[in-house]
């Protein structure tokens, strides 16, 4: 059983993320394990952070939605966690797959706010009405409750509105716009200061594309885990965020950023986006390991064709043959804001905007390792 939690909590881990262009909700991880009303079980467990993400996903319509999720260091030795569990948000932590701050506070709302996200969590946030008061728009907080078929998220103001792809706040754009540094060596979401020290290359630092919001302290941008305030290291890339839609289903978001293009195929080598899990048989023969290279320079985002049977371009997602381009070999092209790339029938990148549903009904579950018991309702 153990093993099969582990395995849990590694599918968990991959739909964790700090990246701003990638994040679909924000979650207070201290306040989600105590939801014991999902399983009937123990007072604090991971595992339910992965029925949430779930739920998330269900309510999206979309495969591996990811969610940002803040920790209180308090958590990271709460003895209502396993051991196991402690380590692997230690972990998480050190990783910077999770933002460890020293209390929640107001933190997840910050990063709600900044970012443009909903909120999930059955608080109502009373006590930050006055200074935050988008927590009474439709679908910005989602309630996890237990369901008949999982828990489900409901909004505490509205019908349930499916919450939008992320759109930065004015002061979430100006911050996103910046690369910033922490004074402190060991700080992972925004770099070190001590890069002579023998131990420099064992830290995970995450990419200045990925980086956090800062948190704000009386207007001056500061370190959420450290406190400590941030130095400006200049401009940040633009990204690009992409979406893989297979046969009218969205799969996986990704991001191009300046200067770091992004190979899409059936198993890009090196690193990319890899698509074959999700192809059928024919797909997979037509599709190229590594079959289309997308770039970004400046405002320009392009594709290059590094395939073997070609890459389409559909103007402006134009389902008329006539009008589909097919490139050549090497060949870049610049896409316009609607433009589609298409792989092969059925299957297509384009910007995320552009589609406003996943298209999934019951997207896969991360709980899907999970063993029955951890997971079965409390009957009473």
């Amino acid at each position: 059983m153990r093993f099969e939690v582990s395995k849990v909590l590694d599918a968990i881990e991959a739909r964790l993320t700090t990246d701003p262009a990638l994040a679909r909700a924000v979650v207070d991880l201290s306040e989600i394990v105590r939801y014991a009303d999902l399983d009937g079980g123990r007072p604090a467990s991971m595992l339910r952070l992965g029925q949430v993400i779930d739920a998330l996903g269900r309510h999206v319509a979309e495969e591996n939605v990811p969610v940002y999720a803040v920790v209180p260091r308090g958590l990271l030795s709460d003895a209502d966690l396993t051991s196991n569990e402690r380590m692997v948000v230690r972990r998480w932590a050190d990783d910077g797959v999770v933002e460890v701050v020293p209390e929640v506070g107001d933190r997840v709302l910050e990063v709600a706010e900044l970012l443009g996200l909903p909120v999930l969590t059955r608080s109502r946030a009373e006590q930050f009405r006055d200074g935050r008061p988008w927590v009474d728009e439709p679908g910005r907080l989602l309630a996890a409750v237990p369901g008949a078929g999982g828990p489900v998220l409901v909004a505490r103001v509205g019908r349930g509105e499916v919450p939008p792809v992320a759109d930065p706040s004015p002061m979430g754009a100006k911050l996103l716009a910046r690369v910033w540094r922490c004074p402190e060596s060991n700080c992972s979401a925004f770099g070190g200061g001590d890069s002579d020290s023998p131990f420099a290359d064992m830290r995970k630092v995450i990419s200045p594309v990925a980086q956090p919001p800062a948190t704000l302290r009386a207007g001056v941008p500061c370190c959420p885990r450290h406190g400590t305030k941030l130095s400006d290291a200049g401009p940040r890339p633009r990204v690009e965020v992409l979406s893989v839609r297979i046969d009218g289903v969205i799969r996986q978001r990704f991001v191009v950023s300046e200067g770091q293009p992004v190979v899409v195929g059936r198993a890009p080598e090196g690193g990319g986006v890899m698509l074959g899990q999700w192809l059928t048989d024919d797909a997979r023969k037509w599709i190229s390991r590594g079959h289309a290279k997308f770039a970004l320079a400046g405002t320009e985002l392009t594709v290059q064709d590094v395939s073997t049977n070609g890459t389409g371009v559909r103007p402006a997602g134009s389902l008329d043959d006539d009008e589909r381009v097919t490139l050549a070999r090497d060949e870049v092209r610049e896409l316009a804001a609607e433009d589609v790339v298409e792989l092969y029938a059925g299957v297509n990148v384009g910007r995320a905007r552009m589609w406003a549903t996943g298209g999934v009904s019951q997207p896969a579950s991360v709980m899907a390792d999970a063993p029955t018991m951890a997971i079965r309702k409390f009957e009473r």
